[in-house]
């Protein structure tokens, strides 16, 4: 590692210049290959997908996404002269747009249902060839031109569906800016030097940049989704400037000790870069853990998220190096500068401050600290435990959107089950199983939960006839799920029983509540491997069994009080107004996307806060000094580095875009309890009741295991220390700051 850091700093310019060639020749390569996000969600052996399949043989240009045009006159009604004139022209117009394979109209005896009873509302449904994530953005805005010109002063045009909503998602570039700006001033406080804020600014953008570049270029061989760059935009701009604020800490401190730049800027990456290092090792094999879940959908976004982190990590061990070479001392503030002039050097381990305070607080008050922490990680974990996965609806987009206008419209002219309906798709083999399928839709009609019930004709040459069930509540409704369940355990096989008719259950609806239950089956088998994962490689690099255990239990912990937060804001409403995001369930895909980030995160934060007390325990074999010593060194730069994660995470959650918002969320409220509860509080106060015992190792496993170190080579080892169990180490009778600022 030292070898080539002394590189980057003796070559910076090169560095530099690298970066600078790497970045532009990926624009070029991503400018001329465009991008191919895809969203297609596939779930193997669910219904949905049969009856997706079954229709998409037997009718392709009928079997893509569906959108709603909706419209609804001030006065009079949707079918008088003027406003049926105007909307006939725009939906023969939307009907010659590519992909659009057909326009249902109410305006034909075929379509007089889609007329309100009041006749003031209507809609129209749009079909199209394609999926909506495979389908060419400028035919959909055309589509909402279209629409949009057709508005007056006395007739409200609004669309909704799949398709739009993709299209017309908001862009995550001003969340971007607004985390930059904000770590930017978080920074400027913490280091009071401009160039000292800029650095891990341009570390952290550099390898955004590539990175986002790179998952372009990579949608051509994987199947990525679109938010994937958003979300690696939120990973990218958290871990990045996290993992260059802890290197130019260290190397703030070696300039402050008297180290010449490229000696501390050496000794910072020996140090903390390797810390950096296996933090990022981590979040990478804890995000590539999704590969184990067997969805093609996740894949991608994995190998996205897994590569933005590998971008920081590399410019955090060659760009960042380069860039403190060419800042030189300029990296300490002007009135660090002249007190170094003034006073001399200071000793790295000089910790006298609140943090040093802090420490030796919570070592006396070890029992009582562990008490409230867990106490206020057990309030936040309570709402965890009424979690509902599923998929919000368009209720929830904001209210000046057209897809929450498209979606209130309906719901007042038609009811709520109007923005879900279930397609149960048949294979009818004879006339018997037609009479049978008939008999079915008048049992459906009498079933509990259904609104209406609508059977289309046999399409042409094939088997295959559909029946519309619109359900009586929203599409994200616990009860629209019943219903679903109903219909597949009990109404549709009955009605198959003794019959070649076989009925399947799909719709988006249907999708996107087998996607929830597909995630929830393999969520353990998930949380297992990253965990156990997570344990191996702090085994490996501390040497330690109490220290991984430990962690996993705590960020499990944890990770369950940020999804009990989650569970409040979104589900049950506290606090979401303000965010205009309304009520509703978790998505499902939530959990298995933010727990690697969290994972990750939590690793990281235990890497730092860990290695710099294994680097001392390493050194005197005292665990008290040990704990104090690591968690004063690391306080200020841990809860530093929080803050700037908090700041970004809370940027993209005010974004306007619920799923990004939960993440947003999510991922602030983890950060917040594990910096300021765990490794504040929980971490040091466990390891001071463990003592000795929180480096225990049998010998067996030692001698097995290879000699990874996060901190470097040491100078002293240890006597062997105790097992679980046996007492502590004797505390020594002085406990001030003094003990800790005389480390070798």
């Amino acid at each position: 590692m030292s070898a080539l850091a002394r590189w980057c700093v003796r070559h910076r310019l090169l560095v530099v210049l690298i970066w600078i060639a790497a970045t532009v020749g990926l624009a070029f390569g991503s400018r001329a290959a465009g991008t191919d996000y895809d969203n297609n969600l596939t779930l193997p052996g669910t219904e949905s997908k049969q009856a997706l399949d079954l229709l998409a043989g037997a009718a392709p240009d009928i079997s893509g996404a569906s959108d709603t045009m909706v419209w609804q006159v001030e006065s009079g009604r949707v079918d008088d002269p003027q406003p049926r004139r105007r909307v006939a022209q725009a939906l023969a117009e939307i009907a010659k747009v590519p992909e659009v394979g057909a326009v249902d109209t109410p305006y034909t005896p075929a379509g007089a249902g889609q007329i309100s009873a009041d006749g003031r509302t209507a809609y129209a449904t749009i079909t199209y060839t394609r999926q909506a994530s495979h389908l060419d953005a400028d035919n959909i805005e055309t589509v909402v031109e279209i629409a949009e010109s057709t508005r007056t002063d006395g007739l409200a045009v609004e669309l909704g569906g799949p398709a739009v909503q993709t299209t017309l998602a908001p862009s995550a570039h001003l969340s971007e800016l607004v985390g930059i700006l904000a770590a930017a001033v978080v920074l400027f406080i913490a280091f009071g030097s401009v160039l000292s804020m800029t650095v891990p600014l341009i570390s952290a953008v550099a390898a955004l940049g590539a990175a986002s570049l790179s998952m372009g270029l990579l949608s051509h061989l994987f199947s990525i989704a679109n938010l994937a760059p958003t979300l690696g935009a939120l990973i990218g701009l958290g871990v990045g400037i996290d993992y260059a604020l802890f290197i130019i800490t260290r190397h703030r401190n070696g300039l402050m000790a008297g180290r010449s730049v490229e000696e501390s800027a050496v000794t910072a990456m020996d140090t903390a870069g390797r810390a950096v290092l296996f933090a990022g090792s981590t979040v990478i094999i804890a995000m590539l853990g999704m590969f184990v879940l067997g969805l093609s959908f996740l894949n991608g976004v994995a190998v996205a998220a897994a590569l933005t982190v590998l971008f920081t990590m590399l410019t955090a061990v060659t760009l960042l190096p380069a860039m403190l070479a060419v800042v030189g001392r300029r990296a300490l503030g002007r009135r660090e500068r002249r007190d170094l002039e003034r006073t001399g050097p200071r000793p790295e381990a000089d910790l006298a401050g609140f943090w040093t305070r802090w420490s030796h607080l919570v070592q006396r008050r070890s029992r009582a600290l562990t008490l409230v922490a867990v106490a206020v990680l057990a309030v936040l974990v309570i709402p965890f435990f009424a979690i509902r996965l599923g998929s919000s609806d368009a209720g929830n987009a904001p209210a000046g959107t057209t897809t929450r206008k498209a979606y209130d419209l309906l719901a007042a002219g038609f009811g709520p089950g109007f923005n879900g309906p279930l397609l149960l798709v048949a294979e009818v083999p004879t006339s018997e199983d037609e009479r049978a399928l008939s008999a079915l839709a008048q049992g459906l009609s009498r079933t509990p939960g259904v609104a209406k019930v609508a059977t289309s004709p046999r399409l042409p040459g094939s088997r295959v006839q559909t029946i519309q069930v619109t359900p009586t509540t929203s599409p994200q409704s616990e009860q629209t799920s019943q219903l679903i369940r109903n219909l597949r355990d009990e109404v549709v096989p009955t009605a198959e029983r003794g019959t070649g008719l076989r009925v399947h259950v799909g719709g988006e609806t249907a999708i996107n509540d087998d996607f929830a239950d597909l995630l929830a089956e393999r969520l353990t088998w998930f949380v297992a491997v990253i965990v156990v994962l997570g344990c191996l490689l702090l085994l490996l690099a501390f040497r330690s069994v109490v220290v991984p255990l430990t962690a996993a239990v705590m960020n499990l912990v944890a990770a369950a009080a940020a999804f009990g937060v989650i569970v409040a804001i979104f589900q049950w409403g506290w606090g979401s107004e303000p965010l205009g995001l309304g009520e509703g369930p978790v998505e499902p895909f939530l959990p298995v996307l933010m727990l690697p980030v969290l994972f990750g995160l939590s690793m990281d934060y235990q890497v730092f806060l860990v290695s710099r007390m294994h680097e001392e325990w390493l050194r005197s074999g005292d665990n008290r000094r040990a704990v104090i010593v690591g968690q004063a060194a690391t306080g200020r730069v841990i809860t530093a580095a929080a803050a700037i994660m908090i700041a970004v995470f809370a940027a993209f959650a005010a974004g306007g875009e619920r799923v990004i918002s939960e993440f947003g969320v999510g991922l602030a409220a983890a950060v917040a309890l594990d910096a300021f509860v765990l490794r504040t509080i929980l971490v040091p106060a466990a390891m001071h009741l463990f003592g000795r015992s929180n480096w225990w190792l049998p010998r067996r496993l030692e001698a097995l295991l290879p000699n990874l170190s996060v901190e470097g080579p040491h100078r002293k080892q240890p006597a062997p220390p105790t097992p679980l169990g046996t007492t502590a180490e004797p505390q020594p009778a002085h406990t001030d700051a003094q003990t800790v600022s005389h480390s070798p």
